[in-house]
């Protein structure tokens, strides 16, 4: 056991990003079935079909799992006391504050993990009471830190300040991902884009099939005024491109962002007017598969490559 899973007591320090449109009950219930720690993600959810997903989750697996929350959502105190009351164990905070919710948390019993995009975050986190940090680097999907810092540097910089333990997130897919994010001093991943093209991602098959054919450069950081987010370069894309030509406002590009376009994109499976946002290891995942499969697939290749390593010779 590592830190993580002795944190968690799960089987393998593998943390299913807490994504929107993709993480419902069944994805999370089969990651932690999987030997994982399956996150069910609040921020695309209103408060009473979240209730409805953990309790749905408590049904499908007698295992561990959490609930990740985004601190900007609009029901927050809401959300924080549905998430008590139906017992969950393990909350992950992202986007806001860490002190405004840790201690409430705490002093219920839970435990609390807070996302973060830099050393001086993850410094912050920890001061604010937190049982570990993800640290998420810039090739990450989804909104992402202004920083811009990879994931390669962002470990070894915020191992480096931190005495809590440390999950890796960004660019991690595969099971040699993993060892070279646990080399560096991660105590497990964090995995978000590989389990959106999994079978039981709530996405709509359109995206996963958009997840899969996407190559190397086929991702892009944009729309920084607002929030950095990391989208598949689609029509949508391509049209906040033709924008930013013209030296748009903040509020001509939130005109053209408008709302629910993440909804569109990855729930809904409009692939041109929609956000479809997913990292830039798409460019590795080339089949839609059950998340048992991913898990094992992730977990051999970890073993063969830390064989590998240890017969290095210079």
């Amino acid at each position: 056991m590592n830190k993580i899973t002795q944190l968690f007591n799960i089987k393998y320090p593998i943390i299913q990003g807490g994504m929107i449109w993709n993480s419902g009950y069944k994805l999370a219930s089969a990651v932690s079935n999987a030997g994982g720690l399956g996150l069910i993600g609040a921020g695309s959810m209103y408060p009473e079909v979240l209730r409805e997903h953990i309790q749905k989750c408590k049904k499908a697996t007698d295992k561990p799992f959490g609930v990740n929350i985004p601190m900007l959502y609009p029901n927050i105190e809401e959300i924080m006391n549905i998430v008590v009351e139906e017992g969950v164990k393990i909350v992950f905070t992202s986007a806001g504050n860490p002190k405004t919710w840790t201690s409430f948390l705490k002093e219920r019993g839970i435990t609390v993990v807070h996302v973060v995009s830099s050393s001086v975050f993850a410094l912050k986190a920890q001061d604010a009471g937190v049982d570990a940090v993800v640290a998420e680097g810039f090739e990450a999907g989804g909104h992402n830190g202004r920083e811009e810092t990879t994931t390669l540097t962002l470990i070894p910089m915020v191992k480096e300040k931190i005495q809590i333990p440390l999950i890796a997130a960004g660019g991690i897919a595969t099971g040699r991902g993993m060892l070279a994010a646990m080399v560096l001093g991660a105590d497990g991943v964090q995995v978000g884009s590989r389990f959106a093209a999994s079978i039981e991602s709530s996405s709509h098959n359109n995206f996963k099939e958009t997840i899969v054919s996407t190559i190397e450069g086929g991702t892009q950081l944009t729309l920084k005024e607002l929030a950095p987010v990391r989208l598949i370069k689609n029509k949508f894309y391509q049209d906040v491109q033709d924008l930013y030509q013209k030296c748009p406002s903040k509020e001509e590009l939130v005109q053209l962002l408008g709302r629910a376009r993440a909804k569109k994109g990855m729930f809904e499976g409009d692939l041109d007017e929609g956000e479809l946002e997913i990292g830039q290891v798409a460019g590795l995942i080339h089949e839609i598969l059950p998340v048992e499969q991913i898990v094992q697939q992730m977990i051999a290749e970890f073993e063969v490559a830390s064989k590998e390593k240890s017969t290095f010779e210079f």
